[in-house]
């Protein structure tokens, strides 16, 4: 049980940050996007390292505002849960 939590946000990352390059692909080309609220949902799964290095690397979603607001209140929201569940483990 130790390992699931690391693997799951280790997977989620992927996947996120895999999302955020094909979505700033699909910007490039003029093709269908990914729904932001996707983007949100796979953060709030645990994505949300991956997120953040898909912003940094493919320099996508990084100048919307409210879009960054959610992302950072996502991870608000992760760091929060790990908070207390650090204190009320010890």
């Amino acid at each position: 049980m130790t390992y699931v939590l690391p693997i799951v946000y280790a997977v989620a990352s992927l996947v996120t940050f895999a999302a955020y390059g094909f979505d700033k692909r699909r910007a490039r080309l003029g093709g269908r996007r990914t729904p932001e609220a996707r983007l949100h949902l796979l953060e709030l799964c645990g994505g949300w390292p991956g997120a953040l290095l898909g912003q940094r690397v493919f320099r996508h979603k990084t100048q919307k505002v409210s879009f960054l607001v959610i992302t950072w209140a996502i991870i608000a929201l992760h760091l929060a849960a790990w908070a207390w569940w650090v204190g009320h483990t010890w």
